[in-house]
């Protein structure tokens, strides 16, 4: 019994100062981390649509429940919108521009979990990543995969992935003539 307790008792100290040392990591941390991501964000937004600053706008969130949140160019040449939706093997963060006329001016992923070389292609920096997101600029709310009647082509190997990111864009185009 006596042992127990004082093997209780040491497991019980190591894992405080655990605790505490990954506390002081995560305070010394914390800001140097919402800055990179930050700029992540701020570098996806500038890709999808330029513009020197965005504007937060209220949006429906119950309607439209994938749908993190709508910003709106400063210059007017139309809204930023995110959104977090599910795709093979988690959740994908991606960033979509719109334009005034309802139609997407670009995609881009900000995380995923997608499999490598599989899903994850949608977010590469390679020329079927490129390929993939280019096929959406110009695209309207009919938006859908060539399989079921539409103009984009899924990744092969990766019809999830792809459905996700279309149901992205056709979201965030409905979103943004939710507000005009």
């Amino acid at each position: 019994m006596n042992k127990i307790l004082k093997l209780t008792f040491i497991l019980f100290l190591i894992c405080a100062i655990t605790a505490g040392i990954l506390g002081v990591v995560n305070e010394v941390t914390k800001d140097r981390i919402y800055a990179i991501n930050n700029a992540a964000t701020i570098a996806a937004y500038s890709a999808v649509l330029e513009a020197e600053a965005y504007e937060e706008q209220e949006f429906d969130g119950a309607a439209f429940s994938t749908v993190d949140k709508v910003s709106e160019a400063a210059n007017g040449s139309g809204y930023v919108v995110e959104l977090t939706v599910s795709g093979a093997q988690g959740l994908i963060t991606l960033a979509v521009g719109v334009d005034n006329d309802y139609k997407c001016t670009g995609i881009s992923i900000i995380t995923h979990s997608e499999t490598s070389g599989l899903g994850a292609n949608a977010a590469a920096d390679s020329e079927i990543g490129r390929n993939f997101r280019a096929q959406f600029v110009g695209e309207g709310e009919d938006i859908a995969l060539s399989k079921s009647g539409g103009n984009i082509d899924a990744l092969a190997g990766a019809t999830i992935t792809s459905n996700a990111v279309t149901g992205a864009v056709a979201t965030a185009i409905q979103v943004v003539k939710s507000l005009g």
